[in-house]
């Protein structure tokens, strides 16, 4: 493809990176919000844990459901739980899958 083509391709698109992250969603049912850093990794009461790069720059939204064990959120999805005695991520499953209605 010639470059004239591409620029005017792009021209209707966001030029920066930071135009391209999410509108920050907000999490009224969580303790509280808490930023990706650009590694990948979020800081917990001086804890790193490591989270993933696709979500750096964005907000994860943290609720405590036990003593030290954590549900993290993105938008509406819950992505798992964090253990801060074992700094550790554990995922469920598949939090995109198909959510099903309980039956009537």
């Amino acid at each position: 493809m010639p470059r004239r083509e591409f620029d005017s391709e792009r021209r209707g698109r966001p030029s920066s990176i930071r135009a391209l992250i999410l509108a920050c969603p907000k999490y009224p049912f969580h303790d509280r919000d808490i930023l990706v850093t650009a590694c990948g990794r979020i800081c917990m009461h001086k804890k790193k844990i490591n989270i993933s790069t696709v979500l750096a720059g964005q907000k994860l939204g943290i609720k405590e459901v036990d003593d030290g064990i954590w549900l993290v959120s993105f938008m509406r999805y819950d992505l798992g739980y964090i253990d801060l005695e074992q700094r550790t991520l554990q995922t469920i499953d598949n939090p995109f899958g198909t959510r099903l209605s309980p039956m009537s």
